[in-house]
């Protein structure tokens, strides 16, 4: 089993900066895929950001303004978020893939508003 732990949320003015962070621990043999989803009220759940090995990928909506980064040694994924809008405002979860199995953190707070 892996847990999740995420942390970097909070409330933001528009065009703020928040950086997230997700710290997995537990029985880790091999990390692959690292992402973030989010999931704005009364909307589903969509990808983020994702990053496999080195190529990362974007949702359209945030390109140019996320960045997503990993750190192997710590098993951590971070989410560097500038410029946020208020449509950035959602729920924010960690995803991770242990081989072939999937975990999700438990979800973390963004709100960006004045």
């Amino acid at each position: 089993q892996v847990q999740l732990v995420e942390s970097g949320g909070g409330l933001v003015q528009p065009g703020g900066s928040l950086r997230l962070s997700c710290a997995a621990s537990g029985t880790i043999i091999s990390i692959n895929t690292m992402a973030w989803y989010r999931q704005a009220a009364g909307k589903q759940r969509e990808l983020v950001a994702g990053l496999a090995t080195t190529t990362p990928s974007y949702a359209d909506s945030v390109k140019g303004r996320f960045t997503i980064s990993r750190d192997d040694a710590k098993n951590t994924v971070y989410l560097q978020m500038n410029s946020l809008k208020p449509e950035d405002t959602a729920v924010y979860y960690c995803n991770v893939w242990e081989r072939s199995s999937p975990y999700w953190g438990q979800g973390i707070q963004v709100t960006v508003s004045s």
